[in-house]
């Protein structure tokens, strides 16, 4: 068996003291995200995570006189960053499939918002907490505190290369390419992808599908830099930029004929730039966008779309975490649940 990884062994190979890499490891305060970053990969590379076990349920949980089991919390991590919320049309729903999940397997959930960047641990009760279902963003230094809190959790949405985790997410990439596919089918030839590709790994996942097609088909794309480096917190501010955009590649003659849309929330931003300069969807533009929130079927006109099943997604994120908790030396799993494109009325065939 092999030695465990200390925290000077993973000093000495970063260059850094022994009190840095403990400070970084604990997902405290006091080094810098790249000092940081780089004890994580070291301590990755070293195996320093692979000889931390997280306990079984069996370990882990105490029982009461009665017999009955004293851990039947599971918190719901959902920082309230970029529109992560209960509100959301999309990130609501997941939470939906999460409670549906807990309450058919009678556990008990506290939803925890709150965008935390230290101490985790004393705004919970480690010794009441089952497991946790981290949803949407969730930044490095408080997913290493959850790690060393050896409380099992699972991210869906979300992944962190330097964590390994269970992680639940929509096939992206085919999707994307079914969307592309359709749009090429329908004679576009000019298109272009809107979405910060990183703005998220689900963005990123998107973008390598549309890409992957367009390459395989052998259709030439000239993709304009702000439109996959787009800014902004609301769709407000996205629709302001996108106006811009849109303004100038009207006046540059270079417009698509096809926007594929990281998201519905975007591509209604999109239709919304479109019609403020005489741009008709989908007669002269056709837009796609990925989600398939509420919003989707009530614009003018409706969108089309991904139908990501969002209370699947979390549904199946209650079950994973409960494999995980009574198997916890098992290989970690990345899932993915696979979409169909809705065809409504903001796409048709290419123009000229």
């Amino acid at each position: 068996m092999s030695k465990k990884v200390t925290m000077q062994q993973i000093a000495d190979h970063v260059g850094v003291s022994k009190f840095a890499v403990s400070k970084a490891l604990a997902g405290k305060s006091g080094v810098s995200a790249e000092t940081r970053e780089k004890i994580i990969s070291s301590a990755t590379q070293l195996g320093y995570f692979a000889g931390k076990r997280i306990k079984s349920s069996a370990s882990r949980a105490a029982t009461d006189s009665a017999g009955r089991t004293q851990r039947e919390t599971i918190i719901v991590l959902i920082p309230n960053i970029r529109e992560q919320n209960r509100h959301s049309f999309y990130w609501g729903r997941i939470i939906d499939g999460i409670t549906t999940g807990l309450e058919q397997h009678r556990l008990g959930m506290m939803i925890v918002t709150e965008h935390i960047t230290d101490n985790f641990i004393q705004l919970i009760n480690p010794d009441g907490v089952l497991g946790i279902v981290c949803v949407g963003h969730i930044s490095n230094q408080l997913l290493l505190e959850i790690r060393n809190l050896s409380i099992p959790f699972v991210m869906v949405d979300h992944e962190d290369p330097l964590i390994p985790s269970d992680a639940l997410f929509m096939n992206n990439y085919e999707c994307m390419r079914r969307v592309t596919n359709y749009l090429l089918g329908n004679g576009h030839r000019k298109l272009q992808f809107v979405g910060n590709t990183r703005y998220s790994r689900s963005f990123y996942d998107r973008w390598l599908g549309y890409r992957s097609l367009l390459e395989e088909q052998e259709v030439p794309s000239e993709q304009e830099p702000g439109l996959v480096a787009l800014e902004g917190e609301n769709r407000s501010e996205h629709t302001e930029a996108l106006t811009e955009i849109v303004r100038d590649m009207k006046a540059r003659e270079a417009l698509p004929t096809a926007f594929v849309c990281a998201n519905d929330s975007l591509a209604l931003c999109v239709v919304t730039a479109l019609m403020k300069h005489g741009i008709r969807v989908p007669e002269d533009v056709s837009v796609t966008g990925f989600d398939n929130i509420d919003d989707a079927a009530l614009s003018t006109p409706t969108l089309s779309t991904v139908n990501v099943n969002k209370e699947a997604l979390g549904q199946r994120a209650v079950e994973t975490l409960l494999w995980r908790i009574n198997h916890p030396d098992s290989p970690k799993e990345r899932i993915l649940l696979s979409g169909d494109f809705v065809f409504r009325q903001s796409t048709g065939l290419a123009n000229g």
